[in-house]
């Protein structure tokens, strides 16, 4: 895993981001990212999709995720699909979403493992080592440990890293890239290169700046993984992820947990 970038000019892809705006997509194109994933809380496919085309262009390729809270709220899993065709509501078990993604086959992703009890764990990267396709080598909210665990459960269980600048602030865009050898134009490339673990790098930036903005994003996370956010936004039912809510059509509720 590199510290500075590579000086070649090959696919540079932010693999997860949560945030996407003019500032967002200027601040990509400015750190020489060639493309970025798009995964957002709480929003409903359609709906990251029709953001994700608007703010795509020549420069710069904005690809759809969902980042699906598997589990419930106090033992949740984060599991990142990238290529998703139908909508995925968060809360269901992790068997279901993990089913659900290999039939839409999506590229599926460990976002910081053994993270802040939010993540998947050795047991689970063991138990559907077949259904996954790549682990969160490094993000900007994670410690000097959390690295270097991420990297041990990638080479045990033989699972290509990725890594992103998880930016859920639009000043750690482009911190943390995954560079790719070949030119990936288009949403199905990439999936493709993240589902068959096409050869690639990590890089991310270094110096006081890039710690700044570790530390920011470090703090952002007590608010964004607070109960009192989440009590506010998924009691009813009615919000766009909740497996309930009527876009789903039943679907879920056999493997729904609320």
């Amino acid at each position: 895993m590199g510290g500075g970038g590579s000086g070649m000019s090959r696919f540079r892809l932010d693999a997860h981001l949560k945030v996407l705006d003019e500032r967002t997509v200027e601040r990509a194109k400015s750190r020489g990212l060639d493309a970025v994933v798009y995964a957002p809380h709480f929003l409903r496919l359609p709906e990251i999709r029709a953001r994700a085309k608007r703010f795509s262009d020549p420069e710069l390729l904005v690809v759809p995720g969902r980042e699906v809270f598997t589990g419930d709220w106090r033992n949740r899993k984060h599991v990142l699909a990238v290529g998703l065709s139908e909508p995925v509501p968060d809360f269901i078990t992790l068997e279901g979403a993990l089913a659900e993604f290999e039939r839409q086959g999506a590229a599926v992703l460990a976002p910081h493992p053994e993270f802040a009890t939010v993540s998947l764990e050795a047991h689970d990267l063991r138990a559907h080592r077949d259904r996954i396709h790549g682990i969160d080598a490094y993000n900007p909210k994670y410690l000097n440990q959390h690295g270097a665990r991420a990297r041990e459960l990638a080479a045990e269980f033989d699972l290509p890293p990725f890594g992103s600048s998880y930016a859920h602030l639009p000043g750690t865009v482009g911190e943390v890239w995954t560079e790719f050898e070949d030119r990936l134009g288009t949403e199905t490339a990439v999936v493709e290169a993240l589902r068959t673990g096409t050869p690639r790098r990590v890089y991310h930036r270094s110096g006081a700046g890039h710690r700044l903005r570790c530390a920011a994003e470090f703090g952002h996370l007590f608010y964004e993984n607070s109960w009192g956010k989440i009590d506010r936004l998924f009691l009813s039912g009615t919000e766009p992820t909740h497996p309930d809510h009527i876009a789903y059509d039943g679907r879920f509720d056999g493997v729904s947990v609320y």
